[in-house]
């Protein structure tokens, strides 16, 4: 039972190693923009995991490299449009918005009817940041569609992540092999759009925070705790990411939400824990 309690000490230290990293990105865009504080984090992630993780000690085929490609250029661009997103809309509602794409994941791999109301509660949580709809405040559409999107290639992650999980080769060298294509993605967008900020050695260490608070020291943790707590227990623990990241934002960002933005990341939440929670009892 304590393994368990650290585990999820690890994970809740994670959620808000994170989210902070999220806000201090937030913090750079002033300066770098969302483009070139996206290409700062991932180049600096992709180069401490490959120094870490030490890839060319293993031997890469083709099949490998293809499967790779795509886990790390679905990595890159939700990066980027979450980050693009980020820059429209407050924190909190970034993220409870970019979970709709693992959701959809499980939903559609669901016939269940019970499924089918986590997917309305979704539907309803989406609703209720609309500028369309009549009772939300209003929130940039463009930042909501972001969102969106990025959760689109956060689903398309997953599934590629699944499929490099089976591959051959060691985890370790996958995931970094995985962010040096995400850097790929990101890194010449941001040079396009803020080149004078990403080769600005003064702006590097903002960066290497940055890429250590979202990247680096998360994934570490969460790997820890991921070997003393059963699956279900984390994904429902992971469900909680969009209050903390609302929290962070009210804290750090000087964000506020209305009382219908936080019902929306309520419903979304629910639908998220909901959805783990009877993952078990799902027919194969």
């Amino acid at each position: 039972m304590s393994s368990l309690y650290k585990s999820i000490g690890l994970i809740l230290i994670a959620m808000l190693s994170i989210q902070f990293g999220a806000s201090v990105a937030k913090g750079l865009f002033p300066v770098a923009g969302p483009a070139g504080t996206t290409a700062l984090r991932v180049f600096i992630s992709a180069l401490i995991l490959v120094l870490v993780m030490r890839p060319w000690k293993e031997k890469f085929s083709a099949k490998r490299m293809k499967s790779l490609a795509a886990y790390g250029v679905s990595l890159g661009a939700m990066n980027l449009l979450f980050y693009f997103a980020l820059e429209r809309i407050p924190l909190g509602i970034a993220v409870a918005l970019e979970f709709t794409g693992p959701l959809a994941v499980a939903l559609f791999a669901s016939k269940r009817a019970l499924d089918l109301c986590w997917a309305l509660l979704v539907g309803l949580g989406i609703y209720l940041v609309l500028p369309t709809s009549e009772v939300s405040h209003a929130l940039d559409l463009t930042g909501v569609a972001l969102a969106l999107a990025a959760g689109a290639f956060w689903g398309l992650y997953i599934i590629f992540g699944k499929r490099v999980g089976n591959a051959e080769g060691s985890s370790s060298a996958n995931a970094a092999v995985g962010m040096c294509f995400a850097a790929l993605v990101t890194f010449p967008v941001g040079l396009f759009t803020n080149f004078d900020q990403v080769i600005n050695p003064s702006l590097w260490p903002m960066g290497i925070a940055i890429a250590i608070l979202s990247s680096a020291l998360p994934y570490s943790l969460e790997m820890k705790a991921m070997r003393d707590m059963p699956a279900k227990t984390f994904g429902i623990l992971m469900s909680l990411e969009p209050v903390i990241a609302t929290v962070i934002g009210i804290l750090f960002l000087q964000e506020t939400l209305a009382p219908v933005q936080w019902m929306a990341i309520v419903c979304i939440v629910i639908a998220s824990a909901g959805s783990t929670a009877t993952a078990g009892s799902r027919r194969k």
